[in-house]
């Protein structure tokens, strides 16, 4: 079924990629404090799909993250299709999560939706870029560079696109409130990124490892 040990290690970290990246999507409409802004929990995922993101980057190219993008998203947006029809059936007397309940925490507004998917688009097509450019420059040298660096720059238009196009536009935010919790929001991942640097070294290593074992 799969032609060598690499095969695996992509289907592997592509299935790890996708279910975060959805169930970052699923949980995103809960919205926390942090201080004096609000931040959406679905940034809990986000650092797993950070290191998976810079693995794939690292071993399969921008190719291969392109792709895995373009086909996440998609699914995402098959996910919302599936809890639009999900949330059209009434639930029966003895469910134990009634159809109010249930359209509450699934039932995010369109432009949640699209503000998500377009943010994850452009935000995984600029890390790609991004992070081939430090990796010309520097070859196999400082991953950490190239993780951080697409990060820094990929992050900060996914934090505002996200909270603009959901909750600016339609004016459920005011300037004020978007920009302090878009800034807070990429703020946080930011600090994820560089602690979960680490991480990506142990990912290298442990895949670096495994492709080379006979």
């Amino acid at each position: 079924m799969f032609q060598s040990r690499k095969d695996i290690v992509y289907v592997i970290l592509a299935g790890i990629f996708i279910t975060n990246a959805v169930v970052a999507e699923l949980i995103g409409g809960k919205l926390i404090d942090v201080g004096p802004a609000v931040m959406s929990i679905g940034i809990l995922p986000w650092p797993i799909v950070f290191v998976t993101t810079d693995l794939i980057n690292e071993y399969f190219g921008e190719k291969g993250v392109r792709k895995l993008s373009i086909i996440t998203a998609c699914l995402i947006a098959y996910t919302f299709i599936v809890l639009f029809f999900a949330m059209k059936i009434p639930s029966t007397g003895i469910s134990t999560v009634s159809t109010s309940q249930f359209n509450a925490v699934f039932g995010q507004s369109q432009l949640i939706i699209v503000g998500s998917i377009t943010a994850f688009l452009i935000s995984q097509l600029i890390d790609v870029s991004i992070f081939h450019f430090f990796k010309r420059k520097t070859g196999q040298k400082m991953i950490w560079l190239r993780s951080t660096g697409s990060t820094v720059i990929s992050q900060l238009f996914d934090s505002f696109i996200v909270l603009g196009i959901a909750f600016w536009l339609p004016g459920i935010m005011d300037t004020k409130t978007f920009f302090l919790s878009a800034m807070t929001g990429y703020s946080v991942k930011l600090a994820i990124a560089v602690l979960m640097t680490p991480m990506i070294y142990l990912g290298h290593s442990l895949i670096e490892k495994y492709i080379r074992e006979k």
